[in-house]
């Protein structure tokens, strides 16, 4: 042990035992001196930290230094608008619209209009009232081949399963779905009792684990499948092939979240870490995919069968495609989910480097649909940070259909974004398994704030389509939205991205456009 650290450590019981001789009630000094040796003493020891066993004691600050960072920056330091994931602005819009508050904000923005990316709608000198435009427009989810089809909402809750989250926080968001009227995504982990008693309309979400659905060692599971499929709350079933946040990995949940109850809902042991697949097993090509989706069609009762994807190698969306068109088996919605999408727990380098940005996905997926003749029949949903009343008509501007939101309704539940998802201890007890966080989440007043915030934010976003003279969601697309490229040049999304014509890229290998010409020759529905 260092010399000078044993006699300064001597030198300061000297001062207290002589203190104590003077004044008795110096004496109780010693109680609280003896731990700090004890611990300066364990400090010096141990021989994990260098920081630690050469500065004992003092070389803890630099790790309480360290806890206190992210929040200090978050309350203090950070700007409204620079906040990463998601800035103070927007998690203060999300906050007042689920809480009813005033929303509208004085003296003009806080966004450099002429920053590189920054994006505007053009409105029109034939604005229109919000009496003139449906106020609460639903999009019919269902192909030809669909017997039970959805009329879904525009914004409903995207996939977070139980076990990401908390039993009460499952809860308020499924009574606040139904209260509203829009779907509420069960995520990969399963279907559990708290989703069924809400009452709310579910999207069941099938992932590479088949949790739900699953035989003892992780095949997919036809009876069990059915058994849930047929629920007449469950409304739709998505087949998760990749997300946004860590696309071609698998979900995670770790141990400490992994209780008795969330592993008898999914079929697996307890406290253990469950790592999902990062691939199917029911199926190995794009041909036997379509031939998935058929039959979960038939086993739940002709109800809308789809996929959720992160755009990846593009030969093989398009790969699909071809499959769509030659088996004749076309799936009745595809989520398109951005890499810029929220997770519980991931590897950096997956949310940081792996995976398609949304804007981008979400055009590809629309123009090679639409170039197979396929999008009339298919229903595109967005999913990928997805906030506002604008957010919603950029993404309808480029190709979706309607959208979905997770973090935002983790907002309007309270999260306060602490960043503790993957480590069980959520202060606001939303992704949580720890039984004392979760109880202070009240579920009777948190599901009137995702209601809230649900039906505010699409209110903003038709208000934001009147402005521009339209009635409907239909009626929105890439000639509405403006960009700007440089603090001079800005062009609209349709010069940006150009739209394909209906069967375009069914027809001679000449009309093919030529950035995509070399993906669909690559692609064969036989193999991805």
């Amino acid at each position: 042990m260092n010399k000078n650290l044993i006699s300064i450590a001597v030198g300061i019981l000297v001062v207290i035992l002589i203190l104590g001789l003077l004044v008795p009630l110096f004496f109780w000094l010693l109680i609280p001196y003896l731990l700090l040796l004890g611990v300066a003493i364990s400090d010096m020891r141990q021989t994990r930290h260098t920081l630690r066993r050469n500065y004992p004691l003092v070389g803890r600050i630099r790790w309480l230094l360290e806890s206190m960072r992210p929040p200090i920056r978050q309350y203090f330091i950070e700007s409204d608008i620079d906040g990463v994931p998601i800035s103070r602005q927007l998690r203060g819009l999300v906050y007042r619209r689920s809480k009813k508050e005033l929303d509208t904000v004085p003296f003009g923005t806080k966004v450099d209009v002429y920053e590189p990316g920054y994006e505007w709608i053009g409105h029109s000198l034939k604005a229109l009232s919000a009496a003139e435009v449906e106020s609460d427009p639903r999009i019919k989810i269902g192909s030809s081949g669909c017997r039970q089809p959805y009329e879904a909402s525009l914004y409903h809750i995207s996939a977070m399963s139980f076990g990401a989250l908390s039993a009460n926080a499952v809860m308020a968001l499924g009574e606040g779905a139904k209260m509203g009227s829009f779907a509420h995504n069960t995520g990969e982990g399963g279907l559990s009792d708290h989703h069924l008693q809400s009452g709310a309309d579910l999207i069941w979400q099938i992932g590479t684990g088949y949790f739900g659905c699953r035989t003892k060692v992780g095949a997919f599971d036809a009876t069990s499948f059915s058994k849930n499929a047929l629920r007449a709350q469950v409304k739709m079933i998505e087949i998760k092939l990749s997300q946004g946040a860590k696309p071609g990995h698998g979900g995670i949940l770790p141990a400490e979240k992994n209780t008795l109850e969330i592993a008898s809902i999914r079929g697996v042991d307890p406290y253990v870490q469950v790592d999902s697949p990062p691939s199917h097993t029911a199926f190995a090509t794009p041909i036997e995919m379509m031939g998935f989706i058929k039959k979960l069609r038939e086993l739940s009762g002709g109800k809308p069968v789809g996929f959720k994807l992160s755009i990846g190698q593009k030969s093989e969306f398009i790969a699909l495609c071809k499959a769509m068109v030659e088996s004749e088996v076309i799936p009745d919605f595809i989520t398109v989910d951005g890499a810029e999408g929220g997770t519980g727990a991931a590897p950096l380098e997956h949310t940081n480097a792996v995976g398609m940005p949304l804007r981008e996905a979400l055009v590809f997926v629309r123009d090679v649909l639409v170039g197979f003749g396929l999008k009339d029949e298919i229903k595109i949903i967005a999913a990928g940070k997805i906030l506002t009343g604008m957010d919603i008509a950029k993404n309808l501007a480029l190709g979706a259909d309607l959208c979905a939101s997770a973090r935002g309704f983790m907002l309007s539940l309270g999260c306060i974004q602490a960043l503790q998802c993957h480590k069980n201890r959520c202060p606001t007890g939303i992704a949580t398994q720890d039984l004392r966080l979760a109880s202070g989440l009240d579920v009777s007043d948190k599901k009137v704030r995702v209601y809230n915030f649900q039906h505010e934010t699409v209110k903003s976003f038709l208000e934001i389509m009147a402005s521009a003279g339209l009635r409907h969601p239909d009626e929105l697309d890439r000639r509405h939205i403006y960009q700007r490229i440089d603090r001079i040049d800005y062009h609209r999304y349709e010069e940006l991205f150009p739209s394909l014509e209906a069967g375009q890229l069914l027809g001679e290998k000449a009309d093919y456009p030529k950035a995509m010409a070399k993906y669909i020759e690559e692609a064969s529905y036989k193999h991805f």
